[in-house]
């Protein structure tokens, strides 16, 4: 693998509960490029962005995950994330009491390892709101209180484009979301990378849909706790007209 990729996954093996799940992962995805990661159900795409974010749930048994060259296979998950790795979730947690200026306040000051002001946060708030073009009342509901499925991911490309991460892992995020609200992830990401042109994406998929909006540089197709074949967009396409048969033998 290049030494010059952002993200370098070398032989990667994770279990959980004892059970393998990953048995031997090779992946590189190198600054400002959109990586996708497909396969069936089981296949460990989940797994495999859990674990480089360093879930506590997760044991790497083998391999090594690398950011920018430097070895983070055993950091903490807040190590991570202050060395510029975010994770959308598949389904982000609601905090009762907690408004999102609030939330992006304590994860812009822990990101930046300084007290960030309300009225900084607020300010970049409003401006990434603008461009997102987000109500710009958002900011003072509670964190996912009461969001749609679109208004819960408008608000994780807030918060992406607020913490300026290196690299940025959206693990199913198009789940159970209808075409406007995919619509609005897709947009987002290319707003954020607009201003951001150096950000990595890894985005696990199992949709077509996602990537008509999002366009990646490489595909790639996990199969059995491994990434079985990669390519260009024309990789999608055939596992959207194909299904995935021929690659489980």
């Amino acid at each position: 693998m290049a030494v010059s990729s952002l993200l370098e996954i070398e032989q990667l093996e994770v279990e959980a509960d004892g059970q393998r799940i990953l048995a031997g992962v090779d992946l590189a995805v190198g600054a400002g490029e959109i990586h996708a990661l497909m396969g069936p159900n089981g296949a460990g795409k989940s797994t495999l962005a859990a674990t480089v974010m360093g879930s506590p749930a997760l044991s790497v048994t083998g391999g090594r995950i690398r950011l920018d060259g430097q070895d983070i296979t055993h950091w903490a998950p807040d190590a991570r994330a202050k060395a510029g790795i975010f994770l959308a979730f598949q389904y982000p947690e609601s905090i009762e009491g907690v408004s999102v200026v609030q939330f992006l306040r304590q994860a812009v000051s822990a990101r930046k390892g300084t007290d960030v002001s309300v009225l900084e946060v607020r300010f970049a708030m409003t401006e990434w709101m603008e461009r997102l073009g987000m109500d710009p009342t958002f900011g003072e509901r509670h964190l996912n209180q009461g969001f749609s499925g679109g208004e819960k991911k408008r608000n994780e490309i807030l918060q992406m484009a607020l913490l300026e991460p290196r690299l940025a892992v959206l693990d199913e995020t198009d789940s159970g979301l209808d075409i406007d609200a995919l619509r609005v992830v897709g947009r987002g990401v290319r707003t954020v990378r607009e201003a951001h042109p150096d950000l990595g994406v890894l985005v696990v998929t199992h949709y077509l849909r996602l990537l008509e909006d999002l366009v990646p540089d490489r595909v790639h197709l996990m199969v059995g706790g491994r990434v079985v074949e990669s390519g260009g967009p024309e990789l999608a396409a055939r596992i959207e007209r194909s299904g995935y048969d021929e690659w489980r033998s």
